[in-house]
């Protein structure tokens, strides 16, 4: 007897077919949901983060570069994680940790030290967020080799020294401060003379006006040189008139080179990196014992990239046992990480 032929209703076969058409729909909606993330980044922090090539007219300017590029690329490789980074570069320090609060860019980097002075506005309204830390920072001077034996410590400077500094950054903060010429909160001491393009600003009393790593008081954003009350202090020069003029680290360090300036004072990471790169010409020196903590700036209601960010941070740098020295020794190692994101437990 020949076997009994059952027809399927057509309705089985549209069910089939509704249930093929709802799983493609969800692959291609997982597909899409990789969001692209504009970033700035400060493009003159070598070996943190700087640009390809540091002329703004060439090509590869908005190449990022160095150890902050890797470890967003790094986040790029996780397997399914969704965050994929535009990458700008930008020349002007001053502020930049504030560009997600404004319009195109989502996320700043440029070995900001996390600061929370630095997630307010002018108005004193909070407006960006930092993400966890995932670098190390330390202040020191760099100093040309014939002067290291004179000048081991910040007390070690003379008043005929000139210390150069990029405005509005630790390295100029922490200096005042263990100078004695700011207080904690940047407020200036009585009797500090500050030379702007509109002549000299003399602070009249204990923090009247204040230099901080966020900002400073109006009449001194332009500032070209600070003479410390106490007479016994060393004179210290910014490179730049103009709050957005593009000064980088490469004008400290012609500065310090020929002798314009005796000392640069920024952060050990970019110090010992030029030392290095100097042909003995430089030295570091003056380590300051306290430690700063890096990291990138979202818009403060940005929670899902900060929460994303965050939790890629702590696995790429192995909640935080992985950090610029390993990074150094072995510039692949954000990427071996990220390649292990899968087997994650």
């Amino acid at each position: 007897m020949a076997p009994r032929l059952t027809r399927r209703p057509a309705g089985g076969l549209i069910t089939v077919l509704a249930v093929f058409l709802l799983l493609a729909s969800a692959g291609c909606s997982a597909a899409s949901e990789e969001r692209v993330v504009e970033v700035g980044f400060y493009a003159f922090f070598d070996p943190v983060s700087s640009s390809a090539d540091a002329d703004p007219t060439s090509p590869d300017f908005n190449v990022h570069v160095g150890y902050e590029a890797d470890l967003l690329t790094a986040i790029e490789a996780m397997e399914g994680y969704g965050l994929r980074f535009n990458r700008t570069a930008v020349p002007q320090w001053t502020g930049i940790w504030l560009r997600p609060a404004g319009d195109g860019f989502d996320l700043a980097g440029g070995g900001i030290t996390i600061l929370e002075s630095r997630t307010r506005d002018d108005a004193g309204e909070a407006v960006v967020a930092f993400t966890d830390g995932h670098i190390d920072f330390t202040q020191s001077l760099l100093v040309r080799a014939g002067d290291a034996p004179r000048l081991p410590d910040h007390e070690a400077l003379l008043p005929a020294d000139v210390v150069g500094v990029l405005p509005n950054t630790t390295g100029e903060a922490r200096l005042l401060q263990i100078l004695g010429v700011a207080d904690e909160d940047g407020g200036l001491a009585a009797g500090t003379r500050i030379e702007t393009p509109s002549g000299w600003v003399t602070v009249e009393t204990d923090g009247s006006l204040a230099i901080s790593a966020a900002r400073a008081s109006p009449e001194l954003a332009a500032r070209t040189r600070l003479m410390a009350a106490d007479p016994d202090r060393p004179e210290i020069l910014y490179l730049g008139e103009e709050p957005d003029a593009e000064v980088g680290e490469q004008e400290l360090l012609a500065a310090l080179a020929d002798g314009t300036i005796d000392a640069i004072a920024r952060g050990t990471a970019g110090n010992t990196l030029a030392a290095a790169s100097s042909d003995d010409a430089f030295v570091v020196t003056a380590l300051d014992s306290r430690p700063e903590r890096g990291g990138f700036v979202v818009h403060i209601d940005d929670t899902g990239l900060l929460k994303k960010m965050n939790v890629a941070i702590a696995w790429l740098t192995d909640g935080g046992r992985i950090g610029l020295a390993e990074w150094l020794a072995d510039p692949r190692v954000f990427l071996d990480r990220a390649a292990l994101w899968d087997d994650r437990s």
